[in-house]
């Protein structure tokens, strides 16, 4: 078993996408070094993400997906959100969706059997439908590595996206709908 860091994966996955790259997301946290000082930033209440951080980010979002491949998303979530989610719904999935990402809700508060069809599969990445990548986490939300999957187990990961997909939401309607996670209704 083979399991990739960080710089690795983003090799695979880039190698590999071609037509489409889907994510699923199932943590309430995610422990990354990437997002430490705009996370903080948030919590005190700062304005906006710094463009140092995501400039580059939301112009290969553009540019991948100007170019027919598209960036796929489902995160599973559930209310009360964690301050992370907030954190990356207002400066992460608002700023990926208008540059090109689609971005889906799977919310469990109104959709439980979301939990029965996804299982304990965790996060993963499907690259176009092709190529499957389980994502391992640690309790904190750390990424300690991940591992392609092995071929015969494939059309399980295609379901699950599949599933996690038609299950989700509109990233956006679900934002607008949902005014209470916002981080200026923390602050009243």
């Amino acid at each position: 078993m083979t399991v990739l860091d960080l710089q690795v994966l983003g090799a695979y996955l880039t190698k590999r996408h071609t037509r489409d790259l889907f994510r699923l997301e199932t943590l309430g946290h995610y422990a990354a070094a990437s997002d430490d000082e705009d996370f903080s930033r948030y919590l005190r209440g700062e304005p906006a993400p710094t463009a140092a951080g995501k400039d580059a980010w939301l112009e290969r979002l553009r540019t991948d997906t100007a170019a027919g491949r598209r960036w796929r998303r489902v995160h599973v979530v559930q209310s009360p959100l964690t301050d992370y989610l907030r954190y990356e719904c207002e400066w992460g999935y608002t700023y990926n969706a208008a540059a090109g990402e689609d971005v889906r809700i799977l919310d469990l508060s109104t959709s439980p059997a979301g939990s029965d069809v996804l299982g304990a599969v965790g996060d993963f990445f499907l690259v176009d439908d092709e190529h499957a990548v389980h994502m391992d986490y640690d309790e904190a939300g750390r990424f300690r590595g991940a591992v392609p999957v092995d071929p015969s187990m494939l059309a399980t990961y295609q379901a699950m996206a599949t599933a996690a997909w038609m299950l989700g939401g509109s990233f956006t309607v679900w934002w607008a709908e949902h005014p209470e996670h916002h981080r200026s209704s923390q602050a009243a």
